[in-house]
């Protein structure tokens, strides 16, 4: 039998999760570990092998020749090691669930919970990616999608998981007593050019010109809104952490609802037991969230 040096089997699961999520960022998500920590595992697997296993591109990772060899290898052991141990423990068969959801709502409301679903469902797996509400389920291997929309979305049935109310959320170190302080501040955007405009008129008031940044992504305007550089139209259940860390205010109750959350799987293809646990798991938790609130 040949020696094995000493493995670092943690930085090679950590490898392949990231190799197979093509993110750091995704990997974190999928491991419930900060990106640091995968960075950190995936710089101690290069030293120990002395190899360079991704390039950082703005795209975004890409491997490299030996990242290539490797993983494909750690894909089949990971997979073989996780059926014999179900042999073994001699427990009842776990279905491995792919789910990709839109980054706010998997940050913001369904990673703190995902520790009370594997309590409720411990036959299931859960592989949580992320993408920016543009998904295609079928290419991307997946069982089923979260989306923020109306539900609307062509060759794919939708079921509807909770409404989104969105709120003004900012800095508490902004000083805004009535929706018309607003208009001495930056209203951040996002793609959605009409949210601003139907707030104001659910807040009787009529909406100022708007001139600030645009991004596209609700994090991303959290963070910019935290720093105290402008206010941000928000789903106040996706940011609940800010709020009670006071990192953000919420100067008034007035909201507006212009899109839910939704569980999306193909029309041509059934929704899986798994994927039907997770949805039904989900409209509970949120039913008794909306009604707390």
């Amino acid at each position: 039998m040949p020696d094995r040096p000493d493995i670092p089997l943690n930085a090679l699961r950590t490898f392949e999760v990231a190799a197979r999520q093509g993110s750091f960022t995704r990997a974190a998500i999928e491991l419930r570990v900060t990106q640091a920590a995968v960075s950190h595992q995936i710089a101690r697997l290069e030293d120990v092998l002395r190899v360079t296993l991704f390039h950082r591109t703005p795209a975004g990772l890409v491997m490299t020749d030996a990242g290539q060899a490797l993983f494909p290898v750690m894909e089949r052991g990971l997979d073989d090691i996780a059926r014999v141990l179900d042999r073994v423990a001699g427990g009842p068969p776990t279905e491995i669930l792919n789910i990709g959801a839109v980054t706010t709502f998997a940050v913001g409301w369904l990673i703190p919970r995902l520790q009370a679903f594997d309590r409720a469902h411990p036959g299931i797996t859960l592989r949580l990616s992320t993408h920016n509400n543009r998904v295609e389920i079928a290419r991307e291997g997946l069982d089923a999608a979260i989306r923020f929309g109306d539900g609307q979305w062509p060759g794919v049935e939708a079921y509807h998981i909770m409404d989104a109310p969105m709120a003004p959320l900012c800095s508490p170190n902004l000083d805004i007593q009535t929706p018309a302080d607003m208009r001495k501040h930056t209203l951040l955007r996002s793609y959605r050019a009409d949210e601003w405009s139907a707030w104001f008129a659910q807040a009787g008031e009529a909406c100022p010109s708007l001139t600030g940044p645009v991004l596209d992504s609700s994090l991303g305007l959290a963070d910019v809104a935290a720093e105290g550089f402008g206010i941000a139209l928000l789903p106040v259940s996706m940011f609940e952490h800010h709020l009670f860390s006071g990192r953000l205010v919420r100067p008034f109750a007035t909201t507006v609802t212009l899109g839910s959350y939704w569980l999306t799987v193909p029309k041509d293809r059934r929704i899986t037991s798994a994927a039907k646990m997770l949805l039904d798991w989900m409209q509970n938790e949120a039913g008794d969230h909306q009604h707390g609130e």
